[in-house]
């Protein structure tokens, strides 16, 4: 795996009052790793991920995003990231074909490369017999697919997952994570939240936050070792059993 890092994170604090929501984070990721950020609920990374996007201004700390400092570069780590939530994104009134065009338009594709993306993606996802379709006439999963296919279009640097797989069946989880792997073997950074541990165990790195800190960080081979555990289910409630606070 490249060792240029994309994400550079030093000291990274975001508080509301005398609420430390991100307490001192720091951490690297690098060009084509798939970077695990876990937490339970209210453990902060919802905010750090904000941040990371360029959404929400620390309180203090470093951030290189993409090569673009979070304080003073905002706009343009939007512009070289992709994102994704577990909320569906995508247009539900209009076609595969059509979403594809519109975000592709956004991103700032040229009518070309708009084409020669469409038709990429149509073929790539075995949609070539739905591109016409609505997206709302499209499975749960085919959406999700597809949204995240979206998210990249433009190969940004990073792409941002923020529970991307909710309410995914598991059949569809695993095909969904073949488009994580294949998008990191292009080289976009991939930083996914999940609840899902099983989730967990396919990247590259994971790191888990507690009560707004990152309280481990390793891979999950090294955590599961550190931790004494069998899974990263076991590590992760090792872990969680340590926070103070919840939502």
């Amino acid at each position: 795996m490249n060792k240029e890092n994309v994400i550079v994170v030093n000291g990274l604090t975001k508080s509301f009052g005398d609420f430390v929501a991100v307490d001192h984070i720091s951490f690297e990721v690098s060009k084509g790793e798939i970077f695990g950020f876990l937490g339970a609920n209210g453990a902060g990374k919802t905010t750090a991920m904000r941040m990371l996007c360029g959404l929400s201004t620390p309180t203090s700390g470093k951030a290189m995003v993409a090569g673009f400092d979070v304080f003073r570069e905002a706009e343009k780590i939007k512009q070289n990231i992709g994102y994704m939530s577990q909320k569906f994104s995508l247009y539900e009134d209009l076609t595969i074909k059509e979403n594809i065009q519109f975000y592709g338009g956004i991103y700032g594709l040229t009518k070309k490369q708009i084409q020669e993306k469409t038709d990429y993606l149509v073929a790539h996802l075995h949609l070539q017999n739905h591109q016409n379709s609505l997206v709302k006439s499209l499975p749960l999963g085919w959406k999700q697919k597809l949204a995240f296919s979206v998210a990249i279009v433009h190969d940004p640097a990073i792409v941002f997952l923020d529970e991307p797989t909710g309410g995914v069946d598991p059949v569809t989880r695993r095909e969904f994570w073949e488009l994580i792997y294949d998008a990191s073997e292009r080289g976009i950074t991939v930083f996914v939240t999940t609840h899902y541990m099983d989730e967990a165990e396919y990247c590259h790195r994971v790191s888990i936050m507690v009560d707004g800190r990152i309280e481990a960080l390793d891979t999950p081979k090294g955590l599961k070792k550190t931790y004494d555990s069998v899974s990263m289910d076991e590590v992760f409630l090792k872990l969680a059993r340590k926070a103070v606070r919840g939502e």
